[in-house]
């Protein structure tokens, strides 16, 4: 990367959260890709539109943006080089041609102005360390009155896969409970539409638009193996690691009991389906 400010969120996704995201890219898509048609509808691709897909991972909606912008382009931009990697690996194995990777801090990677008619992300725009100067910068990238389309996580109460962490929780009392606060970056950075309204605007943005999209999510073919998948990924592991700060010595085996049994009730012979809650958020650069 020639530019970079958000370092811990860079130290994540080059580490284990993006090797984790990048050996288990079929899962994590079988989870949000009910995302991909209100994203894709959103965004309008034309068929000669040069597209940035911001926090792109292991390029799923790239190579969708690819094969709607036939005759233009499309371009993933993410920090994680592992997901990257894999991502450049699947477009290459579905022989796309019009399609690019560069792993880039979208904060301050240096993306040449006005380059874009469309940027989009599913779940890629909720980690900066400064939203305002990242979405300024993916403003500049748009052509006058190019447009803005993503999707990002709403309120945590209405994602039943959150609730179930938050079940892990309550059932190990040696687990410090979590404040809620969403400030900084994280999942939740962006669940309030005033905040998603007023970093749009100061970045560039008009008519910013939020509507609230829900799907359901396929998380493992039954409640131990979508247990084992999400032990592997951020908040599992951060679970372990306040039991093991707490001493607990048994803190894998604990959680992992306590999830599974957290997912058992959504556990049918179709595999564990659970809903994310997101806003669909669409705006045109000023």
């Amino acid at each position: 990367m020639r530019e970079l400010v958000n370092t811990a969120q860079s130290q994540a996704w080059n580490g284990d959260e993006g090797r984790h995201w990048s050996d288990h890219h079929d899962r994590w898509n079988a989870i949000n890709e009910g995302f991909n048609g209100p994203l894709l509808a959103a965004a309008g691709i034309g068929p000669a539109d040069r597209v940035l897909d911001v926090g792109c991972g292991a390029g799923q909606t790239t190579r969708l943006a690819a094969r709607a912008a036939a005759r233009g382009s499309a371009l993933g931009l993410d920090l994680s080089n592992p997901m990257l990697d894999r991502a450049r690996l699947l477009a290459a194995e579905e022989g796309l041609s019009n399609i690019g990777f560069e792993q880039g801090d979208a904060q301050v990677h240096p993306l040449a102005e006005a380059a874009f008619d469309v940027a989009m992300s599913r779940f890629g725009i909720m980690f900066f360390a400064d939203p305002t100067a990242a979405f300024g910068n993916i403003a500049r990238a748009l052509r006058p009155g190019g447009r803005l389309a993503f999707v990002c996580m709403a309120d945590p109460a209405r994602c039943e896969w959150v609730q179930a962490y938050g079940a892990v929780s309550a059932a190990l009392p040696s687990v410090p409970q979590a404040s809620g606060d969403s400030a900084g970056p994280g999942m939740f950075s962006l669940a309030d539409p005033a905040t998603v309204r007023l970093v749009l605007g100061k970045a560039g943005f008009d008519d910013v638009r939020t509507e609230a999209v829900d799907a359901l999510g396929n998380f493992g073919p039954n409640a131990d193996a979508a247990a084992e998948h999400l032990l592997g990924s951020g908040p599992g592991r951060h679970l372990v690691e306040l039991l093991d700060s707490a001493g607990d010595g048994e803190a894998a085996q604990r959680v992992r009991s306590a999830l599974r049994a957290a997912l058992a009730p959504y556990e049918r012979a179709a595999g564990v389906h659970m809903r994310t809650a997101a806003w669909l958020v669409t705006a045109v650069r000023q």
